[in-house]
């Protein structure tokens, strides 16, 4: 099987049909009156006869330009219109291949200057598999990326991750996915400047072509192209007010010529960064009756420094073919933490018993280096495009720990010391490969690929106990994994009238095996899976339009997740990977309505069998916490989404989302029962974003953004209190957009951290993560050159590197 599967694979390409049929198409360019290309500009194209029937609709691209496919020959109605500008309508009719060249909108009298245009294109699209924030020249394009995300309709963050639809979602950037843990995403997105992002896409059901992995929506973060020739730079810094201080600093330079753009960027951050973690367990006797409550809390004070540089090379070699390579450098050389708790043991009548301290030294250091080579070649004269993709990933972590405990009495008297010590490492390499085209099989258009990664890690982890020199070897252990994933997809489309149908189907074969020094043999898995997807979308009338989607996807435990390595908090509070996790399965189904293009309803269901998860299980008889990677017998849940975005007036744009929804957990409760049991919850979650233009010349905007979650559940847990948000942004530009200022405020009441608590059978225990989510940023970017041209500034990650780093032991 793996010896031929790589050859079925390349079957599954090489064989397609590619014979292709000529088909009429109609394009042209939308400029304005100074031949400036006008984007996200409404194309429709009218039946003749009465000059209301849509025939079909699209968005201009970037660059202003339009392509209908699959017209018949016969008359038509061509229809333009954008904000600003009077509504463009042409006859016309169609004998071939149709290329109505550039057509020149006017503007009306009271339509806004450039700038202002600019900045209020629409900022919600809705597309058949998608919907798309742009965010290019507005109010928050002055943030950085990672807060750019968190103000994208319908995410919600929940202890510090990024969920759409309450699950959690992968990030993209220029399709490619991003696999970091969710620590490392946050600081590499809060290192990439907002200014280069164009759009952030929600795709709740991703297609054929997007990786099988994860049960969420994918967050793709599209950034900006580049038109046009000649030389920019710039500068920024910020500095962020919080419990204790951060500063960033960076520069970007970018050069194009007719066939080269060069990219380069360094950014420098140093954060100092405060959390308090509090925490309650009750542990009871055989019979029910309460024990005890142990009540703990926890300060973690950490210094980071990062350094990232990302350099690009972008080769025109002809008119069809383009060449890419890449660079993206990360070193953590410092991130060390400081960590200090107390614990209180109170008995059963509440008097407090006994009390232990924690005094831990945590030092971290990371590499992450990552080669890319991309080339994309134009086939035919139908549009067909082949691209092929290599990269190279290095990733090297080390980490030590040291612990020291000291127990107490009630009344003070020390009772013992203990001292522990970890040594651990990680070294994984990653290579992928894949191959994609799109073509035309008759009147169908098509994308085919395949796809291949190979991920090899060492880790080790030494343990020490009261003195360095004696080893605890029962505890320490070494693990070797090796994971190969082999993957091929198809996908087409067609519109028939007003309907318009999408469909595509991606397999996946794995092959794992990890090996543990201490146990032998801990993972050995292989299987293979089919992942189908399905869009339908019709219009009705020009306002409305009604869709369904339907996809299957995989959650692959996390590598790290297999690991049976062990990380102690205290000595009573372990964390350990579980080597026995399989993968998990999804299905979902999505109905959606949309009005105007401004009102959205989606009502849709969706549930994992056997989805990976992190769960607690208190042991009551060893008074121990254990946090385990484990798998859910299921998650469910049904939601109904009602979205509005639209400009309510010239200078202010509201964007309202509320979502009410039932999730249901199912688990088996390893440390009560032979038997699995439920966790529900009804709630809601509510995001209103308030956008704010203020005068004509689009120089001043502001924004108020608030957020509110009564419940949501994080495996066993549940929040105690409903969580409330509410955040301000100002940003002004100056001397013609070459420098602008911002001040964002984040979390004013400081209430967007919440107590969790896990409450079943007899498991009782929580935690109040008490992070730096109040905070102010000041910052100032200055452009010199030619500033405004759009960079090819895109952060370059291979697919695999999230599951390399997500939930490692070395965290």
């Amino acid at each position: 099987m793996k010896t031929f599967l790589p050859l079925i694979l390349l079957a599954f390409i090489v064989f397609i049909p590619n014979r292709v049929f000529s088909q009429n198409q109609v394009g042209g360019q939308i400029v304005d009156k100074e031949n400036q290309p006008v984007s996200f500009a409404n194309v429709v194209l009218l039946n003749a006869k009465d000059s209301v029937s849509v025939i079909k609709g699209m968005i201009s691209e970037d660059d202003g330009s339009f392509l209908f496919e699959e017209i018949e020959n016969r008359p038509y109605v061509l229809k333009i219109s954008f904000l600003g500008f009077a509504d463009y309508i042409k006859r016309f009719e169609v004998e071939g291949n149709t290329n109505l060249g550039k057509i020149e909108l006017q503007e009306t009298s009271n339509s806004l200057d450039e700038v202002t245009v600019k900045a209020r294109k629409p900022k919600i699209e809705r597309k058949i598999d998608r919907i798309s924030f742009n965010v290019e020249n507005s109010v928050i394009s002055s943030l950085n990326t990672y807060e750019i995300l968190k103000r994208t309709p319908g995410v919600i963050v929940s202890q510090g991750e990024l969920l759409v639809k309450n699950r959690p979602a992968t990030v993209y950037i220029n399709d490619r996915k991003v696999y970091l843990s969710t620590a490392e995403l946050e600081q590499l997105l809060s290192e990439l400047s907002g200014e280069n992002v164009k759009s952030v896409e929600v795709i709740t059901t991703p297609p054929a072509r997007y990786e099988a992995e994860g049960s969420g929506a994918i967050l793709n973060i599209v950034m900006s192209k580049n038109p046009s020739i000649g030389y920019k730079g710039s500068v920024n810094t910020s500095n962020t007010v919080a419990v204790l201080p951060k500063y960033s600093l960076g520069t970007s330079q970018y050069y194009k010529t007719n066939n080269l753009n060069a990219f380069a960027s360094y950014n420098f951050n140093a954060n100092n960064i405060y959390k308090n973690d509090e925490s309650n367990v009750t542990y009871f006797e055989p019979d029910g009756s309460e024990n005890s409550t142990w009540l703990g809390d926890f300060e973690r004070d950490t210094k980071n420094y990062a350094h990232s540089l990302n350099t690009i090379l972008d080769f025109t070699l002809s008119e069809k073919s383009s060449l890419s390579l890449s660079a993206n450098l990360n070193f953590t050389p410092k991130n060390d933490s400081d960590l200090r708790g107390q614990t209180d043991i109170y008995s059963a009548s509440g008097s407090l018993d006994s009390l232990f301290t924690t005094d831990s030294r945590l030092e971290n250091e990371a590499k992450n280096m990552l080669f890319n080579a991309d080339f994309s070649t134009s086939l035919g004269e139908n549009g067909a495009k082949l691209s092929a993709q290599v990269n190279y990933i290095r990733y090297d972590k080390d980490q030590d720990q040291d612990l020291n405990t000291t127990y107490f009495y009630g009344n003070g008297d020390e009772i013992r010391n203990n001292i522990i010590m970890t040594r651990a490492m990680q070294n994984s390499d990653i290579y992928t490969g894949q191959v994609d085209i799109t073509t035309n099989m008759g009147s169908l258009p098509v994308e085919t690929g395949i796809k291949y990664a190979g991920i090899t890690s060492n880790s080790a982890l030494d343990f020490y106990n009261n003195t360095f020199a004696l080893q605890v070897d029962e505890l320490s252990d070494a693990l070797d994994y090796d994971e190969n994933i082999y993957a091929a997809y198809f996908s087409t489309s067609k519109d028939l009238g007003k309907w318009s149908l999408k469909a595509g189907l991606r397999g996946e074969y794995t092959d794992i095996t990890g090996i543990s020094a201490q146990n032998g043999l801990v993972n050995d898995q292989d299987y293979f899976q089919l992942f189908p997807t399905f869009y339908t979308m019709r219009s009705i009338g020009e306002e409305s339009s009604i869709s369904l989607e339907y996809n299957r996807r995989i959650e692959r435990p996390r590598f790290q997740s297999l690991n049976p390595f062990q990380y102690y908090i205290n000595e009573n509070n372990v964390k350990e990977g579980n080597p026995a996790l399989v993968p998990g399965i999804a299905n979902k189904v999505l109905f959606n309505y949309s009005y105007k293009g401004a009102l959205f309803f989606d009502l849709y269901w969706d549930r994992v069998d056997r989805s990976p998860s992190v769960l607690s299980f208190q042991d009551n008889q060893n008074q121990l916490l254990r946090t385990v990677n484990d798998n859910l017998d299921y998650t469910q849940q049904f939601s109904l989404d009602i979205t509005y975005a639209n400009f309510v007036t010239n200078w202010y744009y509201l964007y309202g989302y509320l979502s009410g929804f039932y999730m249901e957990n199912q688990i088996y409760a390893r440390e009560s029962a032979a038997e699995t049991y439920t966790i529900d919850t009804f709630s809601a979650f509510l995001n209103v974003g308030n956008y704010f233009y203020f005068g004509g010349d689009g120089t001043f905007s502001g924004n108020v953004n608030t957020y509110f979650l009564p419940n949501i559940l994080a495996g066993s847990y549940k929040y105690e209190n409903p969580q409330f948000g509410l955040d301000l942004g100002l940003r002004k530009t100056f001397m013609n957009n070459k420098i602008s200022v911002s001040i964002n405020a984040e979390d004013i009441l400081r209430t967007m951290n919440i107590p969790m608590q896990s409450q079943y059978l007899n498991q009782d225990n929580g935690f109040y993560a008490i992070s730096e989510t109040r905070r102010i940023t000041f910052g100032v970017r200055y452009n010199f050159g030619n500033f405004r041209l759009n960079d090819n500034n895109r952060a370059i990650n291979a697919d695999e590197e999230t599951r390399l780093k997500e939930r490692q032991v070395l965290d």
